[in-house]
């Protein structure tokens, strides 16, 4: 099993994680909070760590915290030079970055970190993203067609020395091959690039690829280039049927399956008992809009609720009318959730309408999740999305690790000092050699 954790906002991943107590409000903004952060991970011997971004303020300021890092970057150079073998990994956008900075930016980082660093190539869909570069969200077939052709030069650019162009004889004064050093010169309809990239390959010889695009575009994206895919599946069902998809894309890229590793979304709250981990988890909502979000429940059951009975459990009347919506598919588990008895304010600290499946409960209760969906290949591994940084890391590492590793299905060590070695991610230096495109 592979896990990256995601280290959202420098808080958690609930909104309200910021006010639970003990937490320190500058979080965000210092760096340390992060170090500290990415040393109980490591001790954990968790993969990588993974860092969202999408470059617009999209939070509701006067309640919760900004949902991304200051930049990406700048926090995973803070913690490399802290860590010594977790993976570090970064969204960086394909429609509103050049290929050339994208190359430099990562493959730097390659470097400084002894080679731990991923890059997620992403295609942003926010407007108001698209205006802080002064553009629109073109559409979506060449939103795709950029990002093929932005991939095809970062990983260009990233071979654009060969691995042995650095000589450093100091008596001949040589200090590097120039007839090993190359442009690349590619030219797209959207990009293009002269080359060579400034940098010398590092441990792993250049950034291993993630992606997160849905849909068929995204799927076929992904089979070219990734060697890791962040997912969104809901059940098991959905999470095998992507990950089989995944697959195949690979094949037909000319790749060999196991090349795409597939990391579904997993929003665990640990404690002792369910009782608790509920009680934590109404407390981290006190911080969204319980009214929209009883109304929206609503609509994912075909039933009209109301505030006023938060703290009632669905009359039963009500509840033989209730149907899944098959548009939205948490919806099945909405359901199961409400035929279980809960008052709706703890239907929703089951977080049945967060974006990512959430089991609040025991250690044990988490790791069966997990083995339930590894061992029934509906997925390679999960993307931890904790849900208060302060003192959900450490819940994780110390409790719910140790059970994964007993059980056989989780490494006891980091396999080698690269990203590319703990993914058991295939060799790769510049352009994949196989890829039929």
């Amino acid at each position: 099993m592979l896990l990256s954790m995601q280290l959202v906002g420098g808080y958690g991943s609930e909104p309200g994680a910021w006010r639970l107590p003990g937490v320190d409000l500058h979080s965000h903004t210092d760096m340390d909070a992060y170090v500290r952060f990415a040393r109980s991970a490591e001790r954990g011997k968790i993969q990588l760590l993974f860092f969202a971004d999408t470059p617009v303020l999209d939070a509701d300021l006067a309640r919760q915290p900004l949902r991304y890092v200051l930049d990406p970057i700048v926090v995973m150079t803070a913690i490399a030079r802290e860590t010594a073998r977790i993976g570090l990994v970064a969204t960086g956008s394909t429609t509103f970055t050049e290929p050339f900075n994208l190359a430099r930016q990562y493959k730097a980082l390659d470097v400084i970190s002894h080679g731990r660093v991923g890059w997620n190539a992403v295609t942003p869909s926010s407007p108001d993203a698209a205006a802080n570069f002064g553009a629109a969200v073109p559409p979506r077939h060449q939103k795709y067609e950029r990002a093929h052709e932005v991939v095809h030069i970062v990983e260009s650019l990233g071979g654009s020395w060969q691995r042995d162009a650095f000589v450093g004889d100091v008596d001949r004064g040589v200090f590097a091959d120039p007839d090993k050093v190359s442009p690349v010169n590619v030219r797209g309809r959207y990009v293009a690039s002269r080359g060579p990239l400034v940098i010398p390959p590092s441990e792993q010889g250049q950034p291993v690829i993630f992606q997160a695009g849905g849909g068929q575009e995204g799927i076929e994206l992904a089979g070219m280039y990734a060697d890791g895919v962040y997912a969104n599946p809901y059940t098991i069902e959905s999470g095998r049927a992507l990950r089989e998809a995944l697959r195949a894309s690979a094949v037909a890229a000319g790749r060999d399956a196991d090349d795409v590793k597939m990391f579904a979304g997993f929003m665990p709250t640990v404690a002792d008992s369910k009782a608790d981990a509920l009680a934590r988890r109404r407390r981290l909502d006190e911080s969204i809009d319980l009214r929209h979000r009883i109304q929206y429940l609503g609509a994912m059951l075909g039933l009209r609720l109301s505030y006023d009975d938060i703290d009632r459990p669905v009359p039963g009347d009500m509840l033989a009318r209730a149907v899944a919506n098959p548009a939205d598919p948490r919806s099945e588990r909405a359901l199961e959730v409400v035929r279980e008895g809960w008052s709706l304010r703890d239907v929703i600290a089951n977080g049945v309408i967060d974006y990512h499946p959430v089991v609040a409960g025991t250690p044990e209760d988490v790791a069966d999740h997990m083995q339930e969906w590894f061992d029934a290949g509906a997925c390679d591994g999960f993307s931890i999305a904790v849900d208060g940084l302060h003192d959900g890391v450490d819940a994780f590492v110390d409790r719910v690790v140790p059970i994964l590793q007993k059980r056989g299905i989780f490494h006891l060590d980091y396999e080698g000092p690269t990203l590319r070695d703990n993914l058991h991610a295939a060799p790769r230096y510049g352009r994949d050699p196989r890829l039929t495109r």
